[in-house]
Formats: C-alpha cells, sequence, structure tokens
C-alpha cells in the first residue's frame, strides 16, 4: 500500500499573507483526511469497471532518457503512471495522494525523485484546480506536499540535471480569480524553501519554461494574461511576454520588447517555447490580434453563406432567387415553416430583417469559432532571444482554432534545429524550421494533442499525449500504436438501464458517448477476440444519457451545447432532435453539457433544456417550449451562459418540474410549465452554478439542490434540502470538506440515504444529511462527475472525471435505518452459494483451483474483537475465527471450509466421507448453516445456504 503524507506547513522563504484559498485547501485535506481513518463506510470497496480504451486527457510525459521503454504519463484529472514495458501496462503511482489532477510533471532519473506540478495548464472548462507541489524521493512510494498550495494550477516545472535540489517552476496561478501565488518560483535545497523569482502582476502566471539542454542558467519563460469566468474567457493581454535568465532562474528579463520582433499588447496570447541550444530558440504563439482585411476574392460558388446576410438590403434579399434562398436555408437547419416564400413575406412586412437571417444561426460557441484571429504562428529566434522571426509564412489554420489556451505546445528534434512540431488539433510537423507543416496524426490517434516526446538516439520514435491517451510511434508519424490500459475515462454524465445484465451509459470529456455491461472484464483479451467489452455510440464531447425503459434500444444522447439525438441501436438508426428557436427570436442558449430527461410518467416525454425548458410529447420529434426564460439571463461574453444545466420531474406527479441553471437560478412548476416560480432567492447562492435539482423518490413536497463555486474559485460545498417545494431551504453540507460539489442522489429504499459527488471524492450521509461519511475505499481523490444506482442489483455507480466508472453494491447500507443504526451489532443476511466439485481443485494445470467464499457483512456500533462461528442448524461448530472490527460496516471474507476442529465436530455428529481437495482444504458439504457473531456484550446471528 502506497502511503502520502501532506506536510500542512512548508518552509517558505519569503513574506506572504495568509491566503483564505490556501487555508481552505489545507484545511479540507485535513479534514478528509481524519474522516478517511474514522468513516464507517471504509470497509466497503468499489471496484473499476473501466472503460480504459478511449483514455482521458494527457498533460505530460517524462521518458527515461537511458531506457525509453520506461516513462511516466500524467493525466489532466486521471493522477500519474509509470510503464516500464514501453506503455503496454501501466501502474498508478499517485493513487494515495490527495488529488489526481495534474499540470506538469519532472523526474529525476538518477535518484528516482518525481516532481509533480497539481492543477492542470491548460484552462479550458474541464480544467483543475491542483494542490500545490507533490514530491516523492522512492519513485512514488510516498509523496509529501512541497508548498504553493494556492497556486492552482503548474505550467512547468525543471530540474537542474546536476543538481536535483535545484528546481524552478512556472506556477500559472488561479484560473477564475486573481491571487499572488504565480509566476516562477526557484527552490536550490529540494523544496524546503522557496524564492520567488518572477512574478508579473496577479491576473498574469507562468505556463512554460525551457532551458538549454546543455546549460541550466539559461532558461526561457512564458508569461501569461488570462482571464476565465463561466461566461467569458480571455486569453490574451499586454502582459503576456517571453522572459530570459542566465543566472538558473534566480532573475528574469522580459525579452519580447517592441524591438524584438516578437509581438506585443493586448493581442498576444499563450506562448509555448522549445529551445535547441545557446542560440536558437522557438516560440508558438496564439495570437489574438486579428487577421488583416484581405481584398474581397470573387466567390468560387454564388452559393449564399451566413455573413452575406449581414450587410444584405431588403430589397437585395427579395431579389434572391427562391431556390438559392431554400438551398440555404435547408443546408443550415432551418424549420421546414422557413422556407423561401414564408421567409421573403416575414422581412417584406418587417417581421424580421436579413440580419435575423445571420444571427438565427449565432450563438456564443458559433461566435466563439467565427473569431478571425490569426491563431497559431511560430517564431524563432537565432540569436539567444534578442530578436525573433515569423518563420510561417501562411496562416497555421485548423490548428488552435479559437482555444489556443488549450494547446500552445512546441518541440524541437534533440539533433535538427529545422525539424519543428506543433501540439494542438491534429499534430502537425515542419522539416524547414516552421515554413511549412504536414500533418502526422493516425487514423487511431485523438486529434488533440499535449505532450510529445523526442528520441534523440532513434530517429522517428516518438511518444504522443493527447485527449485519448498515450500513442508511440517508431516512423515519424506515418503510424501509430496506441497503449490505453489505464481505467482513466473523464466522464460528465452516466445511466444505466433494467437489462440483464444491466449495461452502463456515459458521455466523456472530447471521447463520447460509450456503452458496455457493468460486469464486463476490463483485460487485453479483446484485441484477440476483436469484441471490446464497451460499445461507441457517438463521438464529440459525450454528454447525458436517457434511456427508454420499455426498449433500452432507443436512447437519446448527443455532444456539447445541446446537440443531441434519438438513437435506435436495433435499427441502426439516430435522428438529430435539437429544438430550434424561431426567426426573429434570439437563438437558444444551450450549456456545454445541456440537460435531458425521460419522463418517468410516460417514457415518450422528453425534457430539454435551454434557457427555456422544451418538451417534447413524440421521443423528439417535435417540440414545444413551456416556459421562458428560466435563468437569470445570463451575461455577455463568449462563452453559452444563462442556460438550464440540470432538469428533475417528481415521481409523484406528472409536471411537477424543477430546473438548475450555471447562473443560479432555480424554478418550480407544478403545472407543467403553465407557470413557474423562482425558488432560489432566498438560498444567496451568489449566481453560483446550480450542479442539480433532485425532486425527492419519498416524499413529493421534498427537494434537493447542489450548487457549485468552481467558476469563482469558491470551494465551499452548497448542499441544501427543502421539504416545502422550495419556499425554505435546510443546509446540509456543512459538514463535508470543502471542495466544489457536482451531484447529489436520493437512495430510492431508504430516505435516509444520501450520495454527494465533489471534486475530490464521493460521501454518503445516513441521516438526510446531518452528518457525512467519506466513501472512497478503491477510488483515489478524483472529481466524481455522476452517480447512479441500478435498483434492481442495488449497485452504485459512480462516474468520475478522470478515473472512468466504480461500481459498489448497497444493498446494505440501504437497510441502515435509525433503529439499525442504534444497535451494538448487526449482521446482514449472507448470500447463498452453489457447490462445486471443483472448490479447491482445477481439471488440469491450465486452470486455477476453484477458490470460493462468501463475505459475512456485518454492522458495529464501535471497534472491537468480535467471534464469529459457522455452526450447521443443529448447532454444531464446523469453523470459528476471531474479527477485530472497526466502527461501522465490516467484512469477514469466510472461505466455506472447515477448520481442522470443525472437521472432527462434523465428523463425530454425521457418518459421512469428506473429501479434502487438492489445495489442502476440506469444503462444507450442501447445507443450510448459520453464522453467529459476538462481541461488545452484542450477539447476531443470519444463515446461508451451500446448494
Amino acid at each position: 500500500m502506497l502511503s502520502f503524507c501532506f506536510l500542512l506547513t512548508t518552509a517558505l522563504s519569503w513574506a506572504q499573507p495568509a491566503s483564505s484559498s490556501k487555508n481552505v485547501v489545507e484545511s479540507a485535506l485535513k479534514q478528509k483526511k481524519q474522516m478517511e481513518e474514522t468513516s464507517i463506510v471504509k470497509n466497503i470497496a468499489f471496484s473499476n469497471i473501466g472503460p480504459t480504451v478511449m483514455s482521458g486527457r494527457i498533460v505530460d510525459v517524462a521518458v527515461n532518457p537511458d531506457k525509453p521503454t520506461e516513462f511516466y504519463a500524467a493525466y489532466a484529472s486521471g493522477g500519474l503512471w509509470y510503464t516500464n514495458n514501453n506503455g503496454t501496462t501501466f501502474t498508478p503511482v499517485m493513487d494515495q495522494a490527495s488529488t489526481q489532477n495534474i499540470g506538469d510533471i519532472a523526474v529525476d532519473w538518477k535518484s528516482g525523485t518525481i516532481w509533480v506540478g497539481t492543477g492542470e495548464n491548460n484552462s479550458s472548462r474541464s480544467s483543475y484546480a491542483g494542490v500545490g507541489l507533490l514530491k516523492s524521493t522512492d519513485r512514488g512510494e510516498t509523496w509529501q506536499n512541497m508548498g504553493l498550495v494556492d497556486s492552482h494550477h503548474i505550467g512547468r516545472i525543471l530540474i537542474n540535471p546536476e543538481n536535483p535540489n535545484e528546481v524552478v517552476v512556472g506556477a500559472t496561478g488561479h484560473l477564475y480569480s486573481s491571487n499572488e501565488e504565480r509566476g516562477i518560483y526557484k527552490t536550490t535545497d529540494g523544496g524546503k524553501s522557496w524564492n520567488k523569482t518572477l512574478f508579473v502582476n496577479d491576473v498574469t502566471g507562468i505556463i512554460d519554461v525551457a532551458m538549454v539542454p546543455t546549460n541550466f542558467n539559461v532558461q526561457y519563460a512564458a508569461a501569461w494574461e488570462k482571464d476565465r469566468k463561466a461566461w467569458n474567457f480571455s486569453g490574451n493581454g499586454s502582459n503576456s511576454a517571453i522572459y530570459k535568465s542566465t543566472d538558473g532562474g534566480s532573475s528574469w528579463t522580459k525579452i519580447s520588447t517592441k524591438e524584438s520582433g516578437f509581438p506585443i499588447g493586448e493581442g498576444v496570447g499563450r506562448i509555448g517555447l522549445a529551445v535547441f541550444d545557446e542560440n536558437t530558440v522557438y516560440a508558438v504563439h496564439d495570437s489574438q490580434f486579428r487577421r488583416p482585411e484581405e481584398t474581397k476574392k470573387e466567390k468560387k460558388s454564388d452559393d449564399l453563406v451566413k455573413n452575406d446576410f449581414k450587410t444584405m438590403s431588403t430589397k437585395e434579399f427579395l431579389a434572391l432567387s427562391d431556390s438559392k434562398l431554400n438551398a440555404f436555408l435547408k443546408t443550415n437547419g432551418f424549420h421546414e415553416k422557413h422556407r423561401a416564400p414564408n421567409v421573403k413575406q416575414m422581412v417584406r412586412v418587417g417581421t424580421v430583417k436579413p440580419v435575423d437571417i445571420a444571427k438565427f444561426l449565432e450563438d456564443a460557441n458559433s461566435m466563439l469559432f467565427d473569431t478571425p484571429v490569426i491563431g497559431a504562428e511560430v517564431f524563432r529566434s537565432d540569436d539567444a532571444g534578442k530578436t525573433w522571426k515569423k518563420t510561417n509564412e501562411e496562416h497555421i489554420d485548423n490548428l488552435f482554432y479559437s482555444y489556443g489556451y488549450y494547446f500552445a505546445q512546441i518541440r524541437i528534434h534533440p539533433k535538427n534545429k529545422d525539424e519543428i512540431y506543433l501540439a494542438g488539433v491534429p499534430l502537425i510537423k515542419s522539416n524547414d524550421g516552421g515554413k511549412t507543416f504536414e500533418n502526422i496524426d493516425g487514423p487511431n490517434v485523438h486529434s488533440d494533442h499535449h505532450a510529445l516526446w523526442i528520441n534523440p538516439d532513434l530517429k522517428g520514435h516518438l511518444i504522443n499525449g493527447n485527449d485519448g491517451g498515450i500513442n508511440i510511434s517508431y516512423d515519424d508519424g506515418k503510424s501509430w500504436i496506441k497503449n490505453n490500459s489505464p481505467a482513466v475515462g473523464q466522464f460528465y454524465a452516466i445511466n444505466v438501464d433494467n437489462e440483464k445484465p444491466y449495461n452502463v451509459y456515459g458521455g466523456l470529456q472530447d471521447n463520447g458517448v460509450w456503452v458496455g455491461a457493468n460486469n464486463a472484464r476490463e483485460s487485453s483479451r479483446w484485441q484477440q477476440t476483436g469484441q471490446y467489452p464497451w460499445k461507441s455510440l457517438m463521438g464529440g464531447d459525450g454528454m447525458q444519457i436517457q434511456i427508454d425503459s420499455r426498449n433500452s434500444n432507443v436512447l437519446y444522447t448527443g455532444f456539447q451545447f445541446g446537440n443531441y439525438f434519438r438513437i435506435d441501436r436495433e435499427k441502426n438508426s439516430q435522428k438529430y432532435i435539437q429544438p430550434k428557436h424561431d426567426l426573429g427570436e434570439s437563438p437558444y442558449r444551450f450549456n456545454w453539457q445541456t440537460p435531458i430527461l425521460l419522463s418517468s410518467h410516460n417514457q415518450d416525454i422528453l425534457y430539454l433544456g435551454g434557457n427555456k425548458l422544451h418538451r417534447s410529447l413524440n421521443q423528439g420529434d417535435a417540440w414545444e417550449t413551456i416556459s421562458g426564460d428560466l435563468t437569470n439571463g445570463g451575461k455577455k461574453g463568449n462563452v453559452a451562459y444563462g442556460t438550464l444545466t440540470t432538469v428533475s420531474e417528481s415521481p409523484f406527479k406528472f409536471g411537477l418540474i424543477y430546473t438548475g441553471s450555471d447562473d443560479g437560478a432555480i424554478q418550480i412548476t407544478k403545472n407543467g410549465g403553465g407557470s413557474w416560480e423562482k425558488i432560489s432567492d432566498n438560498l444567496k447562492n451568489e449566481e453560483l452554478w446550480v450542479t442539480r435539482v433532485a425532486a425527492s423518490k419519498h416524499k413529493q413536497e421534498r427537494v434537493y439542490v447542489t450548487l457549485n463555486g468552481y467558476r469563482w474559485d469558491n470551494y465551499t460545498p452548497y448542499v441544501y434540502m427543502s421539504n416545502d417545494y422550495g419556499k425554505s431551504w435546510k443546509n446540509i453540507g456543512e459538514t463535508i470538506p470543502a471542495s466544489p460539489v457536482n451531484v447529489i442522489l436520493e437512495d430510492p429504499e431508504n430516505e435516509n440515504l444520501l450520495f454527494v459527488g465533489t471534486d475530490n471524492g464521493l460521501y454518503v450521509s445516513f441521516n438526510m444529511g446531518e452528518s457525512w461519511e467519506l466513501f472512497t475505499n478503491g477510488m483515489p481523490a478524483v472529481a466524481v462527475h455522476d452517480l447512479v444506482i441500478q435498483p434492481t442489483a442495488k449497485d452504485l455507480l459512480v462516474g468520475t472525471h478522470g478515473r472512468s466508472v466504480y461500481k459498489t453494491n448497497i444493498s446494505k447500507l440501504q437497510e441502515m435505518t435509525s433503529s439499525t443504526l442504534a444497535k451494538k451489532l448487526h449482521l446482514f443476511k449472507a448470500d447463498d452459494i452453489r457447490h462445486s466439485s471443483r472448490w479447491g481443485n482445477a481439471p488440469s494445470t491450465r486452470f486455477r483451483p476453484n477458490t470460493p467464499g462468501i463475505d459475512v457483512n456485518f454492522y458495529a456500533a464501535k471497534e472491537g474483537s468480535f467471534m464469529a462461528k459457522i455452526l450447521t442448524m443443529n448447532n454444531t461448530e464446523v469453523s470459528a475465527v476471531t474479527v477485530d472490527a472497526t466502527k461501522g460496516f465490516n467484512v469477514l471474507s469466510y472461505d466455506v471450509a472447515f477448520s481442522k476442529s470443525g472437521k472432527s465436530n462434523y465428523l463425530k455428529k454425521n457418518k459421512v466421507a469428506l473429501t479434502q481437495a487438492k489445495d489442502g482444504k476440506t469444503y462444507l458439504p450442501k447445507g443450510k448453516y448459520k453464522i453467529e457473531l459476538s462481541g461488545n456484550a452484542a450477539t447476531d446471528s443470519t444463515t446461508f445456504e451451500i446448494k
């Protein structure tokens, strides 16, 4: 078992005021550690059921230069994994750490020291904060926190090859707010103390640091000014710049000046760096400067495009041919009623204007992609950063698009300064110093790239990290090996059906929607059979899934910003079903993860939330809007905002519906949308993101709500319950360690049993939120984004954003009523088992012996020593064992075999022949048996049968 030590105090060599954010994080980690030790459910284990093949986002790789088959792979939210067999298998080495979120790693291979900068260095909507710097001096066996807790996100780590105690760190700082703990930090004593050697301002961090390969003293750093909000992202500013150090990062000089030739000003975006030698340096720049106006060229086609309508007069519009206008309207998804004659009449009478045609197609997301910025560009310096020259003559289109905040990695071949690689969408290479580029993606390679290692000694050998895991090439990208054995899927949402065995469905970050049997075994055997147990349903960023309970072949799912489909797997068909606004109306606003819901009262009725709630009575074929704007109106920006994020309908009453929005509005209708009432005002939630509104399964008036402050760098766990339709609220999340909350789930059988998933783990309550227990045995500290219970199997499924899906049976938890919890000892009914002549034997050396067993589950009100006896129904003792139990749930695994004395006892009263198995054990024969447990002045018993 790996161990993790979190140091709450670290010697810092600069004076720094106490940070409330830092204190909150440290206090929460300490509280969570205490809860881990005292949790009454700490003995109930989760198992990971995958999937693995689609993987998750890689942010960095660290490769042993002397043995390239040995390397570490760092996942954005899935932890650190190690391989020494070229990626054939991986082992997690950070599972006992306090976070799985990583921005960068650095390894001193001589000493085995690993540095992990926690908190992703990208600035996506799914980039999560960390807890500072983690260090291991024993190859990941143990970890220490070395400070910079309030940095939240680490851009880069450099270790001096000649002195592993000398380390330079670039901290990007908070993603959603200003803070002081950002910039360049340096230690010369292995992290015991730090000096802040470069600080620009409280909104500008360091995203990249690179050194001359043979000279640690010469370093370059990229400062990045950015401002992300839930409704807007600005990834550029005049403080984005390149700095240089000639004393190992102890002091810095700004070198991207007006005279240098490198861009300066408000349009300077994210910068990535690569250094070849003392003279040659490359920088890839996400330029947010506007492209210069180009002379209008004659169209290759006279087909209409969206921008034509922005300047078109009414007279010009009415003069368009119906056929040309109809072709445009049909191609761009306008309503059937919006055909040329009708639209022309609307323009003729002034109901709409020609520009409304363009506006109809524009929302926050499309405008983000339409932004005419320069985008990716490459600069090179051959005089150690004094002057820079742009290398690409043409625009490098379709690499960063409008989201350079997600990319900007550049690499140089260590032995050829003209051979460079750019990571984005896709992975591209230049052999002429950045003048021209070619695509080196492969058909089995994910398109979003973040990490690349180039073997200096074996031409063509590349190790690439992307949104789909690790790929390795030995022919410079002509072909690729996929190395995806870790279960590191980044799930947004999961669901289950009622098949036997039941299936699990899930939507993942940039890896589509998948489905697989809950009992499918994750192994490499599928490469032999050709049958991977999970199947892809759709690409893009996978979102929510609803399954028709009458026919699980019919389901509803889709990708980002409300692009949903009805899929019939049996017929191999899918139909696009997103509701459309009317011409002249403002476009509907759809959240990145748009909520959908099949009514439990009628599986033909589907709800879908934009900024308004839409209802279909015929499986999405037609829609009616049953509300006005149910949000607080959103805010102006380049990200869709003021959108619904959650929809819930009461199982007690059709049309009793709740909605929640990303800007803090919670609404209720009791008459199917006939009227709505806002019920969130008295929560004083400061427009926080509503992650769940959940109508109770046990009481019509009851509703649960969770809100998330992650996008405000607010870690408070907001969990509320109302017993009067939201007129008044009770805070039930106060005892949960500080961490943004993503989901609450009420058990369908036990109204007191609740589950809550946060950005740092899972919690369970047995008393309707009065107190909470940490529930993470078998799971690392990973974000929990969704929860679902399969009611027949009584399984809890946990959708994590970084470690795929976990499962545990909660039937014993469901039995824990207040009266059961009050008992000193409670022994749960044991499962029956089927007898087999193979117990302890194997038919040949090809097979392992069958080793049976049953789990004896019990609850103890306090820790102590207990005696467990296995008896025949006439009270003959066949086995006995002493159990040291903890307070709470305990599991005793019994191998259904006789003890030595138990076998003798049995033979004295039963004149039968008992055969000893090849493993040396004698197993119980068929029949009924009793388990008796005693201790702490209490006794309880149950039975099981060997059939």
